[in-house]
């Protein structure tokens, strides 16, 4: 979901591949007559005989609106090694495809049913990680909470490694964290930042974490306005959307 201004000296040292993260925003049909009663249940036959063979496929799963400005919506998200491997997943996608409904009337069958759970409309993004990342797995089957931040690429500024350190790091609260650029879609100035969470009480609290964080770390007073005053030229405006994952859906 992306350009974050580090300066060299803010890179980590080690070598850092990025992987690459297609986004597709769908929406929900809107048509009253569409049983959504088995979408779990094709989804996960989808996911089952397709994302979970495509070895080119490293991560990927299905994120709800929770708090967003449009209900409707659904993001697919896919993750790759590298940009040639976005490329090169299509064909293993047709291929397992096949595999998977190898007779052609069973095969639209399935397909139709699908693609009725949703309207025709949809938007495609594609990202690259940043170095500045929190991983988390875990085997829950309880949903997370995700609070994404967009934030507008701003005109200098400095800082983000150290905050990222001795903040988002240390926080508790925050069971994950990513960042990504971007590459291709929309907005060329998005830089985007991921809070997993687990549960949406959770955001407030890691926000007052945040601050306390924040005082321990920039204990002096001045010497804190002024590392802020540098921080918030990084990025020039933010907006916020909180979605949710399904458990069963994710690689």
């Amino acid at each position: 979901m992306l350009t974050i201004k580090v300066n060299a000296q803010e890179e980590k040292k080690e070598e850092f591949k990025p992987v690459y993260i297609t986004v597709t925003t769908a929406h929900r049909s809107s048509d009253p007559d569409v049983d959504y009663s088995d979408w779990l249940k094709t989804e996960q036959e989808y996911f089952d005989k397709v994302t979970m063979k495509n070895d080119l496929i490293i991560g990927s799963g299905y994120y709800f609106h929770y708090f967003t400005s449009d209900d409707s919506e659904v993001k697919l998200v896919s993750v790759y090694k590298t940009w040639e491997d976005i490329e090169k997943s299509s064909k293993v996608t047709n291929d397992l495809i096949n595999e998977g409904w190898p007779d052609e009337d069973e095969r639209k069958a399935f397909f139709d049913k699908q693609n009725s759970y949703y309207s025709p409309m949809h938007s495609d993004e594609i990202y690259a990680s940043l170095p500045f990342q929190k991983d988390y797995t875990t085997q829950s089957k309880e949903p997370m909470i995700f609070y994404v931040k967009v934030n507008k690429q701003g005109d200098g500024g400095k800082g983000f490694k150290e905050y990222f350190e001795n903040v988002t790091q240390k926080n508790t609260y925050i069971k994950g964290y990513y960042t990504h650029r971007h590459r291709w879609g929309a907005n060329s100035r998005d830089a985007v930042e991921v809070f997993a969470l687990e549960s949406l009480s959770d955001i407030e609290k890691m926000f007052e974490e945040n601050s306390k964080l924040v005082k321990e770390h920039w204990s002096d007073e001045g010497k804190r306005k002024e590392f802020f005053k540098e921080y918030n030229k990084i990025f020039s405006g933010h907006g916020d959307y909180i979605l949710t994952n399904v458990p069963e859906l994710a690689k």
